[in-house]
């Protein structure tokens, strides 16, 4: 079996259980809408604009929220030694990462999907004229975000507290993207044109390259343990 096909078939047999369920998104999506309400009416809008919390405020959300379908990614296979299961087949055990991989990203894709048009909703900021560029950015900084979840949702799966390990040892990964995000963001929202702050957007990229490349191949080591 092919690496490619079989990496689809994780990946769609993981969507196709959230699909049903709907356990993660819906939790995603409610927590998504707590955090944009709490921290938009816990500003003071006589002192700080809308436009000055709203960069922050955006991946705060995206971050949090997408934690919680990164939890679930291994907890079904846990259950009833599934990836035992998985790893007799004949599938090669990078088809796993890159089956795990796309469904996380379709989650999170999802989940900021549904979290952007909140977000313009109670912010009211201009996004509409920068819509391309911000989802570039959005996009970029998902992928980093999505591998090393990836990676270290599998190393916790199988420690006891899981839950709380996660963003534990993922948070410190994410500094280097969630501010490029920010940075960008706030930028876009500002006026100011993506050629103008290439720099972060570099960052962002060579980030990409580095976690996805290192996540691919550790990933196999830590299914080995």
């Amino acid at each position: 079996m092919s690496t490619l096909r079989a990496a689809w078939h994780i990946a769609v047999k993981d969507i196709a259980i959230e699909w049903r369920t709907k356990t993660a998104f819906a939790s995603g999506l409610v927590f998504a809408v707590l955090v944009l309400a709490v921290l938009f009416f816990s500003r003071d809008p006589t002192e700080v604009s809308s436009l000055a919390i709203a960069p922050g405020a955006l991946w705060v959300t995206f971050t949090f929220a997408a934690m919680l379908g990164l939890n679930r990614a291994f907890l079904l296979e846990r259950e009833m030694r599934a990836m035992d299961g998985i790893l007799l087949t004949p599938a090669p055990r990078a088809a796993i990462f890159w089956g795990k991989f796309g469904a996380n990203l379709a989650f999170v894709g999802a989940i900021e999907a549904i979290s952007l048009p909140l977000f313009v909703l109670f912010y009211n900021v201009p996004i509409w004229p920068r819509l391309t560029e911000l989802l570039l950015v959005i996009a970029m900084a998902t992928v980093a975000f999505v591998a090393v979840g990836t990676l270290l949702s599998a190393m916790v799966v199988r420690t006891r507290y899981a839950e709380l390990m996660l963003p534990l040892l993922l948070l410190p990964f994410l500094v280097p993207p969630l501010v490029g995000g920010v940075q960008l963001t706030a930028s876009l929202l500002d006026g100011r044109h993506l050629s103008d702050i290439s720099g972060w957007l570099k960052l962002i990229g060579a980030f990409d390259v580095a976690s996805v490349t290192l996540a691919a191949v550790l990933f196999q080591v830590v299914l080995d343990e």
